[in-house]
């Protein structure tokens, strides 16, 4: 027999130390006595106790890749507090993963002079393809509703969206993607300067309210303080449509947002 350790034992070790870490306890080891067999178990413990947990040799073939650490945003540019400055900035904006899948950057439509800025979350297909925000059936579905109460993007609602380019497949917005663009959500909101704001969906309400934590059902039905700024939060209009019994609770939201703009 080789020497412990080495040649014909060590390899011998390796596949076994790898048989057992999968899981499989039961091995033939026909041709060998008692003592090599022994011998041959014993290496394959030394070598499973001296390999780094994680390590390629003992990673269970069938475990999902690690995924991949989020990048640090790209270094944000001073923001200007020109309006239309901002915007050429935004539409430029390469400080995320979203830039390289983008169609187009949405930014904003409504009335820069608007008594309320209504905020949602990323654009949809129909966003991303027409570089404007809630044009899809979910957006049609808001014009009714704040109409509802007075209230429309020509004259009065300024609407735009934590993510200013669209997700693919429509996923959730990942946080490191908030952070890299919550800046420029935060400079139109400077600049507006609305008398109120209506958060729909969990990933805005979360990001104005700062509570990060909270599930949107504890957070709506309140107002809430958005620097200083009277803040609403209530379901996105695409929930509505696959929810139609929260409509009343969205009702509900939309008659105390009006209750404070004409109180403003």
């Amino acid at each position: 027999m080789a020497p412990k350790g080495t040649g014909p034992t060590r390899e011998a070790a390796r596949l076994l130390r790898q048989r057992m870490e999968m899981g499989e306890h039961e091995l033939f080891l026909g041709g060998l006595t008692r003592q090599q067999a022994l011998a041959l178990a014993a290496e394959a413990r030394r070598g499973a106790a001296s390999t780094p947990a994680g390590s390629a040799s003992t990673r269970r073939p069938d475990r999902a890749p690690r995924a991949e650490t989020p990048a640090a945003p790209r270094e944000l540019p001073v923001l200007s507090d020109d309006y239309t400055e901002l915007r050429a900035s935004a539409l430029a904006c390469t400080r995320c993963r979203l830039s390289e899948t983008r169609t187009q950057v949405v930014f904003s439509d409504g009335a820069v002079d608007a008594r309320l800025v209504v905020v949602g979350e990323a654009p949809g297909a129909n966003e991303d393809e027409t570089g404007l925000p809630f044009v899809g059936a979910a957006g049609k579905y808001l014009d009714l509703l704040l109409s509802s109460v007075g209230l429309s993007r020509e004259d009065s609602v300024y609407i735009c969206n934590v993510l200013k380019c669209r997700p693919p497949g429509n996923r959730n917005p990942m946080p490191d993607e908030i952070e890299a663009c919550a800046p420029y959500l935060k400079k139109q909101l400077e600049l507006i300067r609305p008398r109120a704001l209506l958060a729909v969906g969990s990933f805005s309400s979360q990001l104005l309210t700062g509570s990060e934590k909270s599930a949107l059902g504890r957070l709506r039905g309140q107002v809430h303080s958005y620097e200083g700024v009277p803040l609403v939060c209530t379901y996105h209009p695409a929930a509505l449509l696959r929810n139609p019994k929260w409509t009343r609770s969205f009702w509900d939201d939309l008659q105390l947002l009006r209750t404070l703009l004409d109180s403003a």
